[in-house]
């Protein structure tokens, strides 16, 4: 699967760069689905976000740009190997709030989140700060196969940034990719 990856970046490292920017805001946008479905988001895992905000985008931009013949693939090599960057510290704090939940390590003393507080009326957010209850970093709101949804999300980062080295690294190891 791996070699069938370099394939791909190597003949095509546009797509590859547009995919992983895909794979990127389809992970953060499965956060949302969650939210949506009333898992309310701790203060953990809304930083947990900040990467894939980032790094979409990034990568998205830079492979519409190659795409258009903008950008040599020595700029998407560089654009790679900075968004590897930014998933291993991804990897990292998701790792970080699957250990909180786990009961390794003490989360953040501040750790909490809010509510739905989409309303215009005082009295109505009066209600509603009254009867939610934020959600707390050492309390996993799900869990699928075992895995909080800090579990998945390290696992998530880990393979978005072995896809961007690896990509990368494909880029640059290819005879015909030297503007």
């Amino acid at each position: 699967m791996i070699a069938s990856f370099q394939l791909v970046a190597r003949k095509n490292p546009a797509f590859v760069t547009f995919f992983l920017g895909i794979s990127a805001l389809a992970v953060v946008g499965s956060a949302w689905l969650f939210q949506l479905a009333g898992y309310l988001p701790c203060q953990l895992c809304l930083w947990q976000r900040i990467p894939y905000y980032i790094a979409g985008p990034i990568l998205l931009g830079a492979a519409l740009i190659a795409i258009f013949g903008f950008w040599s693939t020595s700029a998407l090599r560089v654009v790679l190997l900075f968004v590897g960057l930014i998933f291993i510290a991804s990897t990292f704090l998701a790792a970080f709030h699957s250990g909180v939940e786990w009961g390794f390590w003490p989360g953040p003393t501040s750790c909490g989140a809010g509510g739905d507080f989409s309303t215009i009326n005082a009295s109505d957010l009066l209600d509603v700060l009254s009867t939610t209850r934020p959600a707390s970093c050492n309390e996993a709101a799900g869990r699928f196969l075992g895995l909080s949804f800090a579990g998945w999300n390290t696992i998530a980062s880990i393979a978005l940034s072995a896809a961007s080295f690896v990509s990368a690294a494909a880029i640059s190891n290819h005879p015909n990719n030297t503007k």
